[in-house]
C-alpha cells in the first residue's frame, strides 16, 4: 500500500522559515509572501524565474486550437493563452530520485 502524499502547505513554509532562519513568525510570513509576490510579478510581465539549484519558472505562450467538450463532445475553440510551467533543476531532479 502506498503512502499517503503530503502536501506542503503556505503554513508550512512559514513554520520552516520561522524554525530555520529564527524570525518572528509575522516576519516569516511576510518572507513567504513576498518571495511568492516576486515569482508572480515576474510571471505576470512574462519574465521567467530561475532559482538556482531548484528549477525554472517558465511563461510560455499556448496558440489557439481547436478542442472538444468532453461532457458532450461538442468542438470548441480553446484559445490562445500565456501558461507557467515548472522545470525542475538537475540538482533537485538527483535529489529526488536517491529519495
Amino acid at each position: 500500500m502506498k503512502a499517503k502524499p503530503v502536501t506542503l502547505t503556505r503554513a508550512d513554509l512559514v513554520q520552516a522559515v520561522y524554525e530555520n532562519v529564527g524570525l518572528p513568525q509575522k516576519q516569516a510570513l511576510g518572507v513567504v509572501e513576498k518571495l511568492f509576490d516576486v515569482i508572480k510579478s515576474a510571471n505576470a510581465d512574462g519574465d521567467d524565474v530561475k532559482i538556482s539549484s531548484f528549477g525554472n519558472f517558465e511563461v510560455r505562450k499556448k496558440n489557439a486550437r481547436a478542442g472538444r467538450n468532453p461532457k458532450t463532445g461538442e468542438p470548441a475553440k480553446i484559445s490562445a493563452r500565456r501558461v507557467v510551467s515548472f522545470k525542475a533543476s538537475n540538482i533537485l531532479k538527483d535529489k529526488v530520485n536517491r529519495g
